[in-house]
């Protein structure tokens, strides 16, 4: 087995082994994978700009015709030098078209050297590709996980030294837990910060609160308004980019909880006959949730969202007692408030 440790993916990236003809990057962070991509195929060609140097092939081409990737990994540059192929693996399954180019041994030893590297999305572990890639000795797979906590440390180390930025050390406190798990947003993010302080001695707590925003509440954001709003589909997605980002479910349900007293407040207004809108809510309600709260407002009366209230509330008791299953309780909670928001609004 060759398969790449998370820990030793970034000596990689930085060193590629020259034996490993063929990179799989792969990896539920999106951002992660591309950043690396580029950097392999950075140190794999003299030019990435130049298409005699630089192939590019699309999952779909392959799965049509798996010859292609071995007959552009074998081309000859037409003006000497390194070449690369890059192939977006997309949905496709292009095991097939991999196998026979690790298998064929004008690959092993062509000169001058090709590099195949191919960008996919997360696989599963049992995923032909991923396997292939992980077993073959001229092969390496790259897994891209969300960044840890010192990973984002790092990447704003990264990026403040690069921007000539000193960052004082309760900005940096502050910045750290707002990354999410997509590391090109992170990256932006944090860009961005720099951009704002540019000519300032030091970047201070009052411009990350100014300019950086939280990736972490807006996921949070995105998986409350979608339970209530009777979307489960969306839910089960938002869910998912929790996990990977880390989002503590204690976190996810008490903003349930909050936006759960919010809505029932709202909603009593409305059978009371009070007038209510949306637009006089203070603070005001970003553009981007007022669709989904609107949907929420017409799928529940006030009496069951009063209901779903103390379902919450046992959930929430339920998931303190059992810490180890809080993902699983938080997930069933609010799959159980989605599906009953859509029964509402059907």
């Amino acid at each position: 087995m060759v398969a790449i440790k998370a820990a030793d993916v970034d000596a990689f990236v930085a060193r590629p082994d020259p034996a490993r003809r063929v990179v799989l990057v792969f990896g539920p962070d999106a951002g992660l994978v591309g950043e690396r991509v580029r950097a392999i195929l950075a140190a794999s060609v003299d030019d990435p700009n130049d298409p005699f140097a630089l192939a590019r092939l699309e999952g779909e081409e392959l799965t049509a015709e798996p010859s292609r990737l071995t007959e552009e990994a074998l081309t000859m540059p037409l003006f000497g030098g390194r070449r690369a192929v890059w192939v977006k693996a997309g949905s496709r399954n292009i095991a097939p078209a991999v196998e026979a180019l690790l298998g064929e041994p004008l690959f092993a030893g062509a000169t001058p050297q090709c590099r195949v590297v191919i960008e996919a999305g997360d696989l599963r572990r049992n995923a032909p590709l991923r396997v292939l890639c992980e077993r073959a000795k001229n092969a390496a797979a790259l897994p891209c996980y969300a960044d840890s906590e010192r990973d984002r440390a790092r990447l704003i180390d990264e990026e403040m030294r690069a921007a000539g930025l000193s960052l004082a050390p309760d900005a940096r406190a502050v910045l750290i837990p707002l990354l999410g798990g997509d590391r090109a947003a992170s990256r932006s993010e944090i860009q961005k910060l720099a951009v704002y302080a540019r000519g300032r001695d030091q970047v201070g707590v009052e411009d990350v609160a100014a300019v950086v925003s939280d990736a972490s509440a807006l996921t949070i954001d995105d998986i409350v308004d979608a339970a209530f709003a009777g979307k489960p589909g969306e839910l089960e997605t938002q869910l998912a980019k929790a996990r990977v980002a880390g989002t503590a479910a204690g976190s996810i349900l008490f903003n349930a909880q909050r936006q759960l007293a919010q809505l029932h407040k709202w909603r009593f207004a409305i059978e009371q006959g009070r007038g209510f809108s949306l637009d006089a809510v203070q603070p005001a309600v970003p553009f981007r949730r007022r669709p989904l709260i609107e949907a929420a407002l017409k799928a529940w009366s006030a009496a069951r969202l009063a209901t779903a209230m103390a379902q919450l509330a046992d959930a929430v008791l339920d998931a303190r007692r059992n810490s180890a299953l809080a993902d699983t309780i938080t997930e069933r909670a609010l799959l159980a408030i989605a599906t009953n928001g859509r029964r509402s609004a059907a």
